[in-house]
């Protein structure tokens, strides 16, 4: 069975949240950035929409990487600390 795999590319990660029908977000915590999330369906109400220039400043600055699954049909995606083998 494959594996969910880690990915720092903005596009590949905007293509398949939009594919998805995911929307780039946040959950406000006071902090700078606040914790970043994908909003699927019906727009949660604990969640702040964000621009995707936004997000991905965010995602950067906090070297974040995105687990995406070997499905494609899964929406599973999980934010993670960026692998060495990925930083820039």
């Amino acid at each position: 069975m494959a594996s969910a795999h880690p990915t720092v590319d903005h596009e590949e990660i905007k293509r398949w949240a939009e594919k998805h029908g995911g929307r780039p977000a946040k959950v406000e915590t006071g902090a700078p950035g606040g914790i970043l999330r994908l909003d699927f369906g019906e727009k949660d109400p604990n969640l702040t929409e964000i621009s995707w220039e936004e997000f991905f400043a965010i995602f950067d600055d906090n070297d974040l990487a995105l687990l995406l699954p070997p499905d494609a049909k899964s929406r599973f995606n999980k934010f993670v600390a960026r692998p060495k083998d990925l930083r820039h």
